[in-house]
């Protein structure tokens, strides 16, 4: 399978890719909230996730993805990270392995074509999700503190 040798390339070139991601990161005016996280913290999270992609894409199923990518949100959220520069994160790393599988693509007939297609598709479909499930998980912190808020307000409203 094609998609698989691409998938294990991207495993291979795990650290070279996380390290590039993180520059990518301290550099891009749309995630300087991510400065908040501690960088060893990043670079690992995403190296997890490079590490294990093919298991990440065509193994695992939906509700280990839903829980990982809820706990990021979460996480994310607790560390005061501005919810766009989370968004933007996870569109520079799926743009990121684009451009990695560009440089290293040897496409030469259909067959590798259509290979490529269905990785980038698989790709899209897992950061997709993994966006969705975050955002679940950041909006969930979001609210828990809010709540946490109104209640220590009407506390003390109440004990005036």
């Amino acid at each position: 399978m094609i998609a698989l040798r691409l998938v294990r390339l991207i495993e291979r070139h795990a650290d070279e890719l996380a390290a590039e991601l993180v520059v990518k990161f301290e550099t891009s005016s749309h995630t300087a909230e991510l400065r908040k996280v501690p960088v060893e913290e990043l670079r690992g999270r995403i190296q997890e996730i490079l590490r294990h992609l093919s298991d990440l894409l065509l193994t695992k199923a939906g509700p280990e993805i839903e829980q990982r990518y809820f706990e990021i949100g979460e996480r994310r959220a607790s560390q005061g990270v501005a919810f766009s520069a989370f968004c933007w994160a996870i569109v520079l790393t799926k743009e990121h392995l684009w451009e990695f599988l560009q440089r290293h693509s040897f496409a030469r007939g259909p067959v590798e074509i259509y290979g490529e297609m269905e990785l980038l598709r698989l790709l899209d479909q897992f950061f997709d999700r993994g966006l969705c499930f975050a955002t679940e998980g950041y909006e969930q912190y979001m609210q828990l503190q809010n709540g946490s808020e109104n209640l220590a307000h009407e506390t003390r409203r109440a004990s005036l």
